[in-house]
């Protein structure tokens, strides 16, 4: 539970009207959602059901992560691997220094910010159990909701990579999680794919 409620909430306040101005759009049950704000409350409901107390560090990077996403581009980078990478670090940098400015703005101390920060640049991942469990969060999120759709719109063996990088990336009990998504029977099998031969 965080020290202070006025003040967390303040904050998911703060994150999620900054969000509200995105301009692309996602359905989902019928509603309309800004993209990063549906993205934010997943994260946090994932978080939740994931490891329900979770730090107030914690919980403010999961709902942050991908603030104002839309602002850097992919296409602004050269679209080779070196160019991704680049991105992914700029829009890391971004979104800890534009939750930083949020935090402090509804009086959050600078230990705290810069916790949120570190978590947000994903600093010492796999070293950091708090780095780790967000990564997971990110991984889960990505499967349950976006990955049925990515899976069908590439080619097989990019998607069969991009499951075994993500597997790559997550603990043994992010990966017990995942293999109890309910996921479409034909992307089930394309994670089967992806783990026989990971």
């Amino acid at each position: 539970m965080p020290t202070d409620l006025q003040r967390f909430e303040a904050a998911i306040r703060k994150f999620d009207e900054a969000n509200s101005t995105d301009p692309n759009v996602e359905v989902a049950d019928g509603i309309a959602y800004p993209k990063e704000v549906l993205y934010a409350q997943r994260m946090s409901a994932c978080l939740q059901e994931v490891a329900p107390q979770a730090s107030e560090a914690l919980q403010l990077a999961v709902r942050c992560q991908h603030i104002w996403r839309w602002a850097i581009p992919r296409h602004d980078f050269a679209m080779d691997r070196p160019g991704y990478h680049k991105w992914r670090n700029r829009l890391k940098h971004y979104h800890a220094e534009l939750a930083g400015q949020l935090l402090q703005e509804v009086g959050y101390e600078p230990a705290l910010i810069a916790r949120v920060q570190a978590l947000v640049q994903k600093q010492q991942l796999q070293h950091d159990p708090e780095v780790q469990l967000l990564e997971d969060v990110i991984c889960l999120v990505f499967l349950r909701y976006y990955f049925p759709n990515f899976a069908a719109q590439h080619p097989e063996e990019k998607v069969v990579d991009i499951i075994q990088k993500t597997w790559r990336k997550m603990t043994p009990h992010g990966h017990e999680l995942a293999l109890q998504l309910d996921l479409p029977p034909a992307t089930q099998a394309l994670v089967a794919k992806a783990l026989a031969g990971n």
